[in-house]
This record gives structure tokens, sequence and C-alpha cells, in this order.
């Protein structure tokens, strides 16, 4: 299949098209014809796949033009797709996670009187998710980049009877926004510096560009990037995000969306290899975040927002080794793929508790689920195993890589990068380890009136679990296989490997020993003890900044929120006071003169013969003077 890569965003904006505008005709099957949307989607992304692969490797890249976009003097920009192997990698994410989702999300939804609406909401968001990967330009991505945003804020929005709700979907239009504001400014760069914002011009000519120029792009594309990825110091929407359906984090803020920091980065490898500096503030970005979001999600107690923490962390994982260059960007990409699996996994299995506990989301009112529900407890249990990188589940295979890349920067660097992440999996062996003591393990602490009585969800939400299982099991080794990823992704970000301080089975044992202690502290702090039903108020003050996420929200109110408010109130002042006053100024002197004059007008014609007899000795006057002078 040569072509059809407008069928893939085309299909998910059909379908949206349809059950929006069909309205309440469209509600006994909305649901099912968007499902088939989806999977339509996923079916011309796979006969796309196997066309790539029967090509040779140079070969391989499509490019379809749609129509004349932008036809200015100066500016030509075309409508069109470029589907190569990195696009080919999210496509494949996107629509196959997605699909799965939408099946799930009919049995979640089953109840909600507005399921139609929120399943058209999925498909926009499908659509452009899949045109942001799929431009060839900056501005196509920019569309999608937007249309992206638009869908989050609909989708976590969507119980906006709830002020929660509401208040969550406008802070993540909101921080969005501003890294939205470092892409638009980057293109703007782009067009005076290169005189186009398509990757093949913006890439062939960094070259010819100025350090300065290109680590101001870099330094812009990372704004987007942290706003989108949820990175230090736009990531505190993502928390507040976890009020929106289940489904949603798990296609949103689990396997798509938040990732898209990361495509934008890989994508645009050619603008940070050439910025040193911009690589360096992407590395610093991304090993914070991935400490940041690990120490958060040790005091959740919230499964979904425990999962949001999580979601940041692993997220700072591939920008970290996206900063890392060529030896990272594939390894980059690998993560972000076994990912979407076992974090899409985890979250369905989260929505399947809640389902079955009366949309209780405290794990301190769970335990003992593990015999009431044994396949959520299962797949939960293999998305658990392979997010802490047990062998030889999927993330042993990606994350590991990371940390070796993160090793081999080399130097204090490398200690330094190689330590913050071999740190995070172990915190994040503890905080995923209590995660399953309290909701699958201990006595059960759900006694409420009136109690739940939890089940096993339907075979509609329990299948998309045992697939994204599946992925969570075997991905890694597939995408590991004889550098397969690597090799893969090579035409597109390069291949270069890593230079180790260390033979790689230390780097290895040492992971799996620090992943083995950060599991033993969780059991050994949680297992068998009796857990109270409310969380103790006499803990540490790394717990109570935790529980406070970190303090991210007082952070931004104090460095940019409050004097960006003052900024803004001085210029308005300014522009009241100075600029409008002087406007002002002059009219009401104009006001005043007029009025004054009016008065020189009486309409007697002896007014105004004593005015002309006046003005004649005042002529003959001065011509007097002239002349005595």
């Amino acid at each position: 299949m040569s072509g059809g890569i407008w069928l893939l965003p085309a299909l998910p904006l059909l379908a949206a098209a349809v059950l929006l505008l069909g309205g309440r005709r469209t509600d006994r099957w909305g649901h099912l014809f968007a499902s088939g949307a989806a999977l339509a989607s996923f079916a011309v992304g796979i006969a796309l796949f196997v066309g790539m692969l029967g090509r040779p490797t140079g070969e391989r890249a499509l490019h379809e033009r749609l129509f004349s976009w932008v036809p200015v003097e100066s500016l030509q920009v075309d409508f069109g797709l470029q589907l190569d192997q990195l696009s080919m990698c999210f496509v494949l994410l996107i629509t196959g996670v997605g699909s799965l989702i939408h099946i799930y999300s009919i049995g979640y939804m089953r109840e909600d009187p507005d399921r139609r609406r929120f399943f058209a909401y999925l498909e926009l968001f499908l659509a452009a998710m899949l045109l942001l990967v799929l431009a060839d330009n900056f501005l196509g991505l920019y569309v999608g980049w937007e249309g992206v945003g638009l869908a989050s804020y609909l989708l976590i929005g969507f119980w906006q009877y709830k002020p929660s709700a509401a208040a969550a979907a406008k802070k993540a239009f909101v921080v969005n926004r501003v890294g939205d504001i470092g892409l638009a400014v980057a293109m703007m760069i782009m067009f005076a510096t290169f005189g186009s914002v398509s990757y093949v011009d913006v890439f062939a000519g960094t070259g010819a560009a100025g350090e300065g120029v290109l680590t101001a792009l870099g330094l812009l594309l990372l704004l987007a990037a942290c706003g989108k990825s949820a990175q230090v110091p736009l990531q505190s929407w993502l928390g507040d995000a976890m009020e929106g359906p289940t489904p949603v984090s798990a296609l949103i803020h689990a396997a798509t969306m938040v990732t898209a920091g990361v495509y934008l980065i890989t994508r645009a490898n050619a603008i940070f290899d050439a910025a040193p500096a911009a690589r360096t503030a992407v590395v610093i970005v991304g090993a914070v975040t991935l400490l940041f979001g690990a120490i958060i999600g040790c005091a959740k107690d919230d499964i979904k927002k425990a999962l949001a923490a999580s979601t940041m962390s692993q997220i700072g994982y591939m920008v970290l080794a996206a900063g890392l260059g060529p030896p990272g960007y594939a390894f980059a990409i690998m993560h972000l793929l076994t990912h979407g699996f076992f974090k899409a996994g985890l979250f369905l299995g989260a929505g399947s508790v809640m389902h079955a506990m009366d949309d209780e989301t405290d794990m301190r009112r769970y335990g003992g689920l593990r015999a009431l529900m044994p396949i959520t407890f299962v797949t939960f249990g293999l998305g658990y195993l392979a997010i802490i990188g047990i062998p030889p589940f999927a993330g042993f295979f990606s994350k590991d890589k990371i940390i070796e890349v993160a090793f081999g920067a080399g130097g204090v660097q490398g200690v330094v990068l190689g330590g913050a992440a071999l740190l995070g999996a172990g915190v994040t062996a503890f905080y995923m380890t209590r995660v399953m003591l309290l909701t699958f393990f201990g006595s059960r602490r759900w006694h409420t009136d009136p109690a739940p009585h939890p089940h096993e969800s339907p075979g509609v939400m329990v299948w998309p679990m045992i697939l994204l299982a599946l992925g969570s099991v075997a991905s890694g080794a597939l995408l590991a296989y004889g550098g397969a990823l690597e090799h893969w992704l090579a035409p597109v970000v390069g291949a270069e490997h890593p230079h180790l301080p260390v033979p790689i089975w230390v780097i290895t044992v040492s992971t799996l020993a620090v992943v083995l202690v950060g599991v033993g502290i969780a059991y050994r702090q949680y297992a068998g003890r009796e857990i109270p039903r409310t969380p103790p108020e006499d803990v540490s003050a790394l717990t109570v900044a935790a529980r406070a996420d970190l303090y991210g929200d007082a952070v931004n109110e104090t460095v940019f929120m409050r004097p960006g408010r003052q900024l803004t109130e001085s210029l308005v002042t300014v522009d009241d006071r100075g600029i409008d006053g002087g406007v002002r100024g002059i009219g009401a002197a104009v006001a005043w003169a007029s009025t004054h004059l009016r008065r020189l007008q009486t309409g007697y014609v002896r007014t105004y013969a004593m005015y002309m007899l006046a003005g004649t000795v005042l002529v003959v006057a001065a011509a007097m003077l002239g002349r005595v002078w």
C-alpha cells in the first residue's frame, strides 16, 4: 500500500463529525461506530506498515501533498503528510492502544447518558494526535498540537457538572497554552531564519544557522514539550487531569498526548544535535522530572493520581534519553512504546477496580481484591512487573537501556545522570509495590454504608486489559531483539552506541538490586500490617511535600503567576494612565479650548466690528514698532 496516509486521521475525524453533528440520533450506535473507525484506522496503519517493510530502507518514507495551504509570496506551506519510521511507531501505538481503549470504554461508559459525546471527543483526539505525528512541517504539527489540547480539555472536563473536573480541564488548558507559546515563537524564528517551516528545509538549514538561533529554537521546543508531556516546570496539570473518566487517563495521559513532547524533541533531533546547550537543558529537565514524579507517587493514596505521578516520572526517563542525543533517541522511543502498553494497562486496571468499588479511588479503602477480581489482578500485576523493570517484562528492556545511556554520558555528568536514573528505578519499585499491596493484598477495608460488592469487570473491559498485558510482557523483548528498533529508527534519528564506564552486566545487576531493594522496603512497610482507612497526619516533611505535589502549584504561582499578574497590572497602568492618558489629555485640552473659544462667538455684529478694530490696531502697532526697530 503506497498511499492512503490521509485515511489515518480522516477516519476518526469523520466519526467525530458524525457523532457530534448527528446528535441524539446516533446514541444507540455511536460508540460502536467510533470504535469501528478507530479499528479501521489501525488496519490502515498495519497495511502501511507492511508496505513499508517491503521497501528498501532508504525508500521507506512516504509523502502526500494534499493541497496548497499557505500560498503567500514569501511563505509557501503545503498541507502535507509524512510517514516514516518514526511516525509509523506512533501511528501503530495511537491507533492500536486507542482502539483497545475505545472497546474498554463501551463497558466503562455504559451507563453514562452522554456516552456518544464521550466517544466523539475520543475520535477528535485520535484525529488530532495522528495529524501531529504525520505532518511534514511544523505548522501542520502545530494544528495537531492544538487539536490535542482542545480534545484533552473536553475529555478532562467531560463531567463538567463536577467543579473539580471543570477546574482541572481549565488548568490543563492554561498550562498547556504556556508551553504552546514556545512552539509558536519557534516557528516564527524558523521562518525568519530558514524562510520555511517544513522539516526538510529547517533541518537542512541547521548547518548554516548560528548556534544562538539553534539554542533558542531548542529551548522554545523544550518549553512546548514540557507543557504537553507534563515535565518540570509545567507538570502541575497532570495529577488534576485524573478528574476525567479513566479511559481518558489511559489514552491521553499514558499512551499518547503526554508522549507528544518526546516526539517533538526526537523529530527535531537535527536542531538539538546542533545546540549542545539546549540538549543539556533537555537532560536536566528529564532527570529532575523522573525523580520529581517518583517522589510524588510515593505519597498518593488516590490510585489514579499515583499512576499519573508515575507517568510524569516515566516520561522524564524518555526526555532524559532524548536529551542524550543519538545514543538515546531510539531508547526514548522504545520506552515510549513499552510504556504505552503497561501504563495504559495499569490505568485500565485501575478503572476496573473503580468500576467494582463504586468509583472509589482511595487505595486505603481497597485491600484483598485479588481473590474477587482475579483477571484484573493478573493483568495489573503484569503491568506492575513491566514498569518496575523485572526481566523479561517490557520495562526491563527499555528502561535499563536508558540507564545505560545515562551512565554512558561519561565523566561527572554520566555519574549524576546514571545515579538519578538508577535512584528513580528504585523509587518506582517502591511506590508501584505500594499500589499493588494496598489494592490487591491485605485485609478488606471497604466497610462503608452502603458497602460495595467488588466483582470482575465484564468481558468488553477485560479483553483489552488482557491484550495490553500481553504487550507489557512481550513488547520490550520484540523491540530489543537484535537491536530491531534501533535499526528501524536509524535513518531518522541516527545510531550511536554509548561507551559505558563498566560492563553492561554490572549496570543490569545494579539496577535489579536497586529495584529489589525498593520492593523490599515497600513490602516491609505495607505487607501484613493494618492499613488505616485515612492517611496518618504524623508524617515526614518530605511526605507532606509529596502529598502537595512537591509544591509545584505554589512555586508556579510565586515564580510565574504573581509576577506575571503584577507585570500585567503595571502594563495596564502604563497603558491606561500613560498612553491612553495622553490621548485623553489631548482630547480634554481641545475640549477645554473649544469651550472657552466659543465664547468669542456672540453672534452680534458690533462685537465682530470691535474684534476687527482691535486686530487692526494690533497690526498697525506691530508695523510701527517694526519700523522703529
